[in-house]
């Protein structure tokens, strides 16, 4: 049973939500995930784990209602469960000592970044997070990311808080600054990230990407999760989902992601009707 303990809007359509899962809140790492079903008819979708608590038995999560599944996710109220909730899943994150590191997130991708931020600092590294938001509204986990980081900055896409701009603006416009970083980590929608690589490419700094394939079994055995990443291909399930930012194929996972967008859309047409004939029977 992984009921829901706590369910915070953090800004519209986006939920933090603390879920029962005590086996999860002792072994993960960040970087890792977790595979959830929130009710019987729902497909298969991965999420970051933001942080956990051993003590609590609880793992928490951040979602972004975009499709059916994950309205359907943040549509649960405290008290309700999911119908299967699986991990840790993929690999940690990379953590080590590299001085000085930038961790880059996009959107909701910021969730993701504070438990890595926090850990690298932890190791004795300084911080900085570059955090994007299409506006004011979209900023998320800020008083978090202030205690997980030594420094962060947030550009907005039309200027109403920070940097008018995107993340990938305000990374370049303190290149002086970045380009003597040890690492960077990048998190986010995916225009966003080859953005961020090819230009951390031409500064040769070190820079590891989070990946966001399709999943569906979480194990590598569907090979749904499939990128190219130097030439080779990997299963981002479990062996990801961060990979080397320079030598990942973005074109291809961009392609792949957009296979079943149909689909997805048929999907949430169906849902919204399903709604919309529910609200009529209760009016």
């Amino acid at each position: 049973m992984n009921r829901i303990f706590h369910k915070v809007m953090l800004a519209p359509e986006v939920a933090w939500l603390e879920v029962e899962a005590p086996r999860i809140a002792r072994r993960w790492k960040p970087g890792q995930f977790v595979i959830i079903r929130p009710t019987d008819d729902s497909e298969r979708i991965p999420l970051t784990i933001v942080d956990g608590d051993a003590a609590r038995g609880t793992i928490l999560l951040v979602v972004q209602g975009v499709g059916r599944t994950s309205r359907l996710t943040i549509s649960r109220e405290p008290g309700e469960a999911f119908t299967d909730l699986v991990g840790p899943l993929g690999e940690p994150a990379t953590i080590g000592v590299f001085g000085r590191v930038v961790c880059v997130g996009g959107g909701v991708g910021v969730a993701e970044l504070l438990p890595v931020a926090a850990a690298l600092r932890r190791v004795g590294n300084h911080v900085t997070a570059v955090c994007g938001a299409r506006s004011r509204s979209q900023i998320i986990l800020d008083a978090e990311l202030h205690a997980a980081a030594d420094e962060v900055c947030w550009s907005t896409d039309d200027g109403s808080a920070g940097f008018h701009g995107t993340v990938v603006d305000l990374l370049r416009s303190r290149e002086a600054e970045f380009r003597r970083a040890g690492m960077i980590h990048v998190i986010g929608p995916i225009p966003m990230m080859r953005a961020a690589a090819e230009l951390t490419r031409a500064w040769g700094v070190r820079t590891f990407a989070s990946l966001n394939p399709i999943m569906v079994d979480g194990t590598g055995m569907c090979g749904g999760c499939r990128v190219t990443v130097g030439g080779k291909v990997r299963f981002a399930c479990v062996e990801g989902p961060e990979f080397d930012a320079h030598q990942v194929d973005f074109e291809e996972l961009a392609r792949r992601n957009s296979a079943y967008r149909e689909q997805e859309r048929l999907a949430m047409q169906n849902h919204e009707c399903r709604i919309g004939l529910v609200l009529t029977r209760q009016g």
